[in-house]
């Protein structure tokens, strides 16, 4: 049967019948773009996707392109320039939102077509192991006493990391206007910061921070769940007194004025990724949280985050 199949249609239809419905359906190749360094949580995911993508055979080929800068404004500004584009896609999330408004940037997120949220996580404050440092409630007093003597290290300015240390000071009473916050350009950077002590305390996600926890370069000070997280020996902020709960997450957006076809094809390689086994694999070894949310639903979600950054970044000074 087979040999006759591939006498009436050739060996390259052949192929494509026996790649089955989901690299059928799929697309040839995706451009998934990071807005960011090398290292960091948006590289992370985009990477991630695209072994899963591959795995599946959801895409028939997957490459990342770094695009570093001004809390991902930079890779924003770029890739509104590929409009209608269903071949490429930009991994992005909470901090691409504050620095928007903190950079005053000429391009916004409402310009791109939202496709699917993948994942939350928790923040985290950590210290290099050699600190002195060792609780929240030290680093309390040490903000306190000199608020500019504490230089916080992580990304981009106005993104969660900064948020998370602004609203770290004002839960303690300390303004956060004052805060000495040192903006990295990606992850890499910015652990290689925190974990050779340049800055006193370093801010980001969790799964960022865990593996060097573990190797014994860093420690936890605090995390910013409600509750303790399964399998991170770290305490919470509220375990030590300081009233701080915030969450970081990262989503997929596509080009501007994509067709409403190409917006369902995008959509739904992104709801079956999701579903994968491959990719609750990776969830379960980064993690992440599965936070998977895709459609209109994504859309509006997206707008309210637009409101409720805004206001936040309004209260500790880093937006008028």
């Amino acid at each position: 049967m087979l040999v006759k199949l591939a006498r009436r249609f050739g060996a390259v239809a052949l192929c494509a019948l026996l790649a089955g419905p989901a690299l059928a359906q799929g697309a040839d190749e995706l451009t998934l773009i990071a807005p960011a360094a090398p290292g960091g949580g948006w590289d992370s995911t985009a990477r991630a996707m695209a072994e899963v993508l591959q795995q599946t055979g959801l895409v028939r080929s997957a490459k990342v392109e770094n695009v570093p800068g001004a809390g991902g404004t930079v890779g924003l500004a770029q890739f509104a320039k590929k409009e209608g584009d269903p071949k490429t896609v930009m991994v992005m999330g909470l901090v691409m939102v504050g620095a928007v408004l903190s950079n005053k940037s000429p391009v916004g997120v409402d310009r791109m077509t939202p496709l699917a949220r993948l994942t939350s996580e928790y923040q985290a404050v950590v210290v290099p192991a050699n600190s002195e440092i060792k609780s929240v409630a030290d680093l309390t007093r040490k903000l306190k006493e000199n608020p500019a003597a504490v230089t916080w290290g992580g990304g981009s300015a106005g993104g969660s990391d900064h948020m998370t240390a602004a609203l770290f000071a004002k839960a303690v009473g300390v303004d956060p206007v004052k805060i000495n916050y040192i903006a990295h350009s990606g992850g890499g950077e910015a652990m290689a910061s925190i974990i050779g002590g340049h800055v006193t305390v370093g801010v980001g996600s969790v799964s960022e921070f865990d593996p060097q926890v573990k190797a014994g370069k860093l420690r936890w000070i605090g995390i910013t769940s409600a509750e303790k997280l399964s399998g991170i020996d770290a305490p919470t902020f509220k375990q030590g007194g300081v009233d701080l709960v915030i969450g970081n997450w990262r989503a997929v957006l596509g080009a501007p004025a994509l067709s409403d076809a190409d917006r369902k094809k995008l959509t739904d390689i992104l709801d079956k990724m999701a579903q994968s086994e491959q990719w609750k694999k990776k969830l379960q070894e980064r993690s992440w949280l599965d936070n998977y949310q895709s459609g209109q639903a994504f859309a509006g979600f997206l707008k309210e985050e637009n409101i409720r950054v805004t206001e936040v970044l309004k209260s500790v000074g880093l937006a008028k």
